[in-house]
């Protein structure tokens, strides 16, 4: 794998500590800014939305810009976010930095990902994808925790700098690693949708790249369904000590980390193999988890199991995504990080309207267990409606 492709990697561990890393920062942000905790809430919502909204967009903007001056912009936008938002005393500003910086990342892994599968080899999108991810799951491992110890010890605003100086090496050398001759639309294959915006979404309208989409958002809502309400489960139902509780998140990124390692290898070679028993093991993982949230045993065990098989399918789904749509590299990235944000930012909401509704802190576990079932029968009736419409005619 070219060195490249893990310099990206280190760029997009940076940006998913701070997409992660606020969780542990609001009661400090509140006291600070003199807001209420739900106020300080929407800056998560307001980084997800933007994700959702920015992964497209930001992605066509970019579709004529070398990718070498595409990754450097939005990584030099990002760190200027996070700047602003380090030295601001107004939470509006604030929250308009949490957007830009949203914007910045989406951008980023759209291009990032196109970049890396372009200077992989042609059989190994599934392993550059994979190393791109082990950047989300270092941050839920090492990343998130060190922002909280950060914040503890020299307030919230260390984390943001801290943010900030992670990215300088990728700026300094995205410029040296990533070639400049290749534009946005350079590397879409001979005979394919063609180049640019209309082409790229003319690669985007086949049936199989939309269930693919649809089954990312369905199992990345699965989840964040389960990890955002994980730490009340563990300290409510399984009565894990709170102070128990971080290196519970890192387990779970642990779990997060093998299976996108695990997944890498596999996804080229064996997607769907990998993806069935996978997806089964993962809806039978969350109903264990549901059944047995009570026993500290059997729940510690399936925080790692669950984040294993969690990010083993999940990597796998994006991987398939970009070889499903070789005519449009940068929008199947982009739409890829779009959909993962959809079932990021739907996923919790459906969980809190579970506890909500009084089902109990186990609820979002069994609508995780929804989700992911929800997946295979799509999975399933997809397959079965292609076969039997029988291979598709050329003229």
């Amino acid at each position: 794998m070219p060195f490249v492709v893990y310099l990206l990697a280190l760029a997009v561990f940076a940006q998913g500590t701070s997409e992660f890393m606020l969780s542990g920062l609001l009661p400090g942000i509140a006291r600070d800014l003199q807001v209420s905790i739900p106020a300080t809430g929407l800056l998560t919502s307001a980084f997800a939305a933007g994700m959702v909204v920015g992964a497209p967009l930001m992605a066509v903007l970019s579709l004529r810009w070398p990718r070498q001056r595409a990754l450097l912009a939005f990584l030099v936008m990002f760190l200027a976010a996070h700047v602003a938002g380090a030295v601001t005393t107004s939470y509006g500003v604030l929250l308009g930095t949490r957007v830009v910086a949203a914007l910045a990342n989406a951008g980023f892994l759209a291009v990032a990902m196109a970049t890396a599968v372009a200077l992989a080899p042609p059989n190994a999108k599934g392993r550059a994808t994979s190393v791109l991810l082990a950047g989300v799951t270092v941050a839920c491992v090492a990343g998130v925790p060190g922002g909280a110890l950060l914040g503890e010890l020299w307030g919230w605003r260390s984390a943001f700098w801290a943010v900030a100086v992670a990215l300088v090496p990728a700026i300094i050398a995205v410029p040296r690693a990533v070639p400049r001759e290749h534009p946005a639309t350079a590397l879409i294959p001979t005979g394919a949708a063609g180049g640019g915006a209309r082409g790229e979404l003319r690669a985007l309208r086949t049936p199989r790249l939309l269930v693919l989409l649809l089954l990312g958002a369905l199992v990345n809502g699965a989840t964040f369904c389960a990890f955002t309400y994980l730490a009340p489960l563990l300290t409510g139902d399984t009565g894990i000590d709170p102070s128990w509780m971080p290196l519970m998140l890192a387990l779970f990124g642990l779990g997060s980390f093998a299976g996108v390692s695990a997944g890498g290898r596999l996804a080229d070679a064996r997607p769907v193999p990998l993806l069935v028993v996978g997806g089964v093991a993962l809806a039978a993982g969350w109903t264990a988890f549901a059944l047995t949230a009570g026993a500290p045993v059997p729940a510690i065990a399936l925080v790692f199991v669950q984040g294993a098989l969690s990010f083993a399918v999940g990597s796998t789904l994006v991987s398939q995504v970009l070889y499903a749509a070789t005519g449009a590299p940068t929008l199947a990235g982009a739409s890829a990080t779009a959909a993962l944000n959809v079932g990021a930012t739907l996923g919790p909401w459906l969980g809190g309207t579970a506890i909500g509704a009084g089902l109990g802190l186990r609820s979002p576990l069994w609508v995780s267990a929804l989700l992911v079932t929800a997946a295979l029968v799509t999975a399933a009736t997809a397959r079965a409606v292609r076969a039997k419409a029988g291979p598709v005619r050329t003229a």
